[in-house]
């Protein structure tokens, strides 16, 4: 089994859409942050952009099932890799684009895959997704664990829908 972890705005919509699409190849999933220097940060003060931390989700996944360049490039699909610390109506760093890599092999498929899909999708923008090593991850708070499967008439987050 291998990790994953990124961040790519509201935490229960990527969450949500990852196991919509991967949960049948056996993923297993859990939202926290990541990429700030606040120890055991909670929920107010993320939301708050107080922390450095991003909102961001964790995937144990088993890579004969998936691979990471497949779980990165839907990660691209999800959300608008562009826009800088923001999706959708979410504002602030909490909410920015990042692939957090666990090892040199994922750092170099995250690579090769923004550079694919930065031109094959987005040749009139940059793509601002940061590409750095993983770091503590904190798991968010129980209630926001598998958030919109529990609440599904719940917040309408942005990254419900795949862009191509």
């Amino acid at each position: 089994m291998e990790k994953a972890t990124f961040a790519a705005g509201c935490f229960w919509g990527v969450e949500h859409c990852f196991n919509k699409h991967y949960r049948q190849l056996g993923i297993q999933t859990k939202v926290g942050y990541s990429g700030g220097a606040t120890e055991k940060p909670l929920y107010p003060e993320v939301k708050k952009d107080i922390t450095g931390h991003a909102e961001s989700i964790e995937i144990i996944f088993d890579p004969s099932k998936v691979g990471y360049a497949e779980l990165v490039e839907f990660f691209y699909k999800m959300h608008d890799p562009t826009t800088l610390n923001y999706q959708g109506p979410d504002v602030g760093s909490q909410y920015r684009s990042v692939i957090f890599y666990h090892s040199e092999e994922q750092k170099e498929i995250a690579e090769k895959v923004t550079e694919a899909v930065q031109n094959a999708h987005y040749q009139e923008q940059k793509i601002v997704t940061l590409i750095v090593p993983a770091v503590q991850f904190w798991d968010a708070e129980e209630y926001h664990q598998l958030y919109l499967e529990k609440n599904p008439e719940g917040y309408e987050c942005p990254t419900h829908f795949l862009r191509w």
